[in-house]
């Protein structure tokens, strides 16, 4: 990792030092907006030109965005926001960077220290002199938290973002007024921050079990979760893909994290509602089944409907590992996978035979008819290529894409676990960002798109060039398909949506809207002849339509919300 050439400075101050310390990082890019406590900490951030600022049209966007740019890019993420009513704003999606283990830094500007001592009845507090009060509440939503001093700032800033590498979740740190721009040594810097080692002995310890544990095996399932992405050791992965003997499927937020189209690949499971039946069973009978940084939960499962006991497996997690009851902790998530690829290449297991994969979608493509999702999925799919940067919303668009065959370098980003609506516009500019080489592709339905379609404007402005799907189905099918269809709260407001671009001030952008399998065609014809150009699609689709494993899924939600007794008042 290559230190910054402001290191040596003869004046350094706290701000400057947290630039430096997140550039160093790797989170070069500062999402968030300016208030009137975190003025002076930006301007001593941005003097150091170590950080890139993105500004954002509110601070929930900017957290979108800081995750999105975490996951995409593999490193840390940050977002600076102003005391009170910024951070509130954004704490929703730092919530879901903590679900779903992202390194989000969340940086809040804060009134003075002599201020909050003094407990002074400011503007954006409840006026009782609390200056703590939102510390605490994010104290349930981060791994770790301070307010810097002036006397030991440099430490603790580098405490704290060691919490958010060694454990994969954000963290909180509170910079008041004064300290912004209080002088540091800048030593510290000199020091090359990175993720904890391994317990040695702990994995000795653990790969001498391992080695028993595979010694009667001929073959290991590997089931990869998105924490192997978080900590950046897909190649490990794909390295042990190319062994004999080796099959590994992804969970939903890991998608795509081996080649789909691998012999090894046995596809994405979702227990019950995965595509091939015998990708499923191979999963749930293996004898030798490793949960590489997995997550368990109903939507990662098929609502629990998995048939493999997690409890007998082998699992490598981000700070321990697991082989049935015994835990070594201190084994990283970085060396188990290690020590995985080395027993199995030494055990030399037969190959193993390539799992058929589920059958597509059939569909007779009549260029007059009226797109379904059938349609829309089945044009797409050939047309996604290598090396892209898939986003998709919660909902009907994340259960479409979790369908398709993506190409090899991919990734799909979404949010199965949190499940936040409104998340994926901001993301996708994190991710595009942290990706420039890639071109963007975001899935997203009417009403999701209403909570936070003003970050296209962002988008744009900032030279990406995504093709957005807005699949318009006249407001919330997952919502109807659960219960009540025809409820009034199911609808949303009628938007011009191919306008939408011009009046965010991209008047750049082909917008369309579509409503026909030809008319989709054309459009995806020009979006390949022309890379360079954002898109904007508008695709009408049914209202109760939707992709195969949403139906599935939602039948699953409406098994579990029968079996929930009814309140007794």
């Amino acid at each position: 990792m290559s230190l910054s050439t402001n290191t040596t400075s003869d004046h350094l101050t706290v701000g400057g030092y947290l630039a430096t310390r997140l550039a160093q990082l790797g989170a070069d890019q500062v999402f968030g907006l300016p208030g009137d406590f975190n003025l002076t900490l930006l301007d001593e951030m941005l003097a150091t030109g170590e950080v890139r600022w993105v500004g954002a049209s509110n601070e929930l966007n900017a957290a979108y965005a800081a995750d999105g740019f975490s996951r995409v890019g593999r490193r840390l993420g940050a977002l600076v926001t102003t005391f009170g009513v910024g951070e509130l704003s954004a704490i929703n999606g730092i919530a879901g960077a903590f679900a779903e283990d992202v390194p989000v830094v969340h940086i809040g500007g804060m009134p003075s220290t002599t201020t909050m001592d003094s407990g002074t009845p400011l503007h954006h507090t409840f006026l009782d002199g609390d200056f703590s009060r939102f510390l605490r509440m994010f104290s349930e939503v981060t791994a770790a938290q301070v307010v810097l001093s002036a006397s030991d700032a440099a430490a603790e800033i580098d405490r704290i973002l060691g919490v958010a590498l060694a454990t994969s979740k954000p963290v909180y740190i509170g910079v008041p007024l004064d300290v912004a721009s209080a002088p540091v040594e800048p030593e510290g810097l000199n020091t090359v921050m990175v993720r904890p080692a391994s317990d040695p002995g702990a994995v000795a310890a653990f790969e001498k079990a391992l080695r028993v544990r595979a010694s009667a095996e001929n073959v290991v399932t590997v089931l990869a979760g998105p924490r192997i992405q978080r900590l950046a050791v897909e190649q490990d992965l794909r390295d042990l893909a190319e062994l004999p003997g080796v099959q590994i499927a992804s969970q939903s937020g890991a998608k795509a994290i081996l080649d789909e189209r691998h012999p090894a690949s046995l596809g994405t499971y979702v227990g019950k509602t995965t595509r091939s039946e015998e990708a499923r069973a191979r999963v749930d009978s293996a004898s030798f089944l490793v949960l590489a940084g997995t997550v368990m939960s109903d939507f990662t499962t098929g609502f629990f409907s998995n048939l493999y006991i997690p409890s007998d497996a082998v699992e490598l997690a981000i700070d321990h590992a697991r082989i049935g009851h015994a835990v070594y902790p201190g084994v990283r998530l970085e060396d188990a996978i290690r020590v995985l690829r080395e027993v199995v290449a030494e055990k030399t297991f037969p190959p193993c035979v390539p799992v058929a994969r589920g059958p597509r979608m059939q569909v007779a493509l009549d260029p007059g008819s009226t797109l379904d999702h059938e349609s829309f999925w089945s044009l797409v799919e050939p047309w996604i290529g290598p090396d892209t940067t898939v986003i998709a919303e919660a909902g009907t668009a994340f259960y479409g894409a979790l369908d398709l065959d993506l190409p090899e370098r991919s990734d799909l980003l979404g949010s199965p676990v949190w499940s936040s609506i409104g998340y994926a516009i901001p993301a996708m500019l994190g991710a595009g960002l942290a990706r420039p080489d890639r071109r963007p592709i975001l899935f997203i339905g009417d009403g999701s798109a209403q909570l936070t379609v003003q970050e296209l404007g962002t988008v744009f402005a900032r030279g990406l060039n995504p093709v957005v799907f807005l699949l318009n189905n006249d407001g919330y099918t997952i919502e109807r398909i659960i219960q009540s269809p025809e409820a009034k709260y199911q609808d949303v407001v009628s938007w011009d949506w191919a306008s939408m671009p011009t009046a965010l001030g991209a008047t750049h952008v082909d917008a369309v809207r579509v409503t026909t399998v030809s008319e989709l065609e054309k459009v995806l014809l020009r979006a390949t002849a022309t890379p360079g150009r954002p898109f904007f699609v508008e695709v009408a689709l049914p209202v109760m339509d939707a992709p195969r494993l949403l139906i599935e899924l939602v039948n699953g939600i409406a098994e579990t919300n029968a079996r929930i007794p009814d309140a007794v008042g």
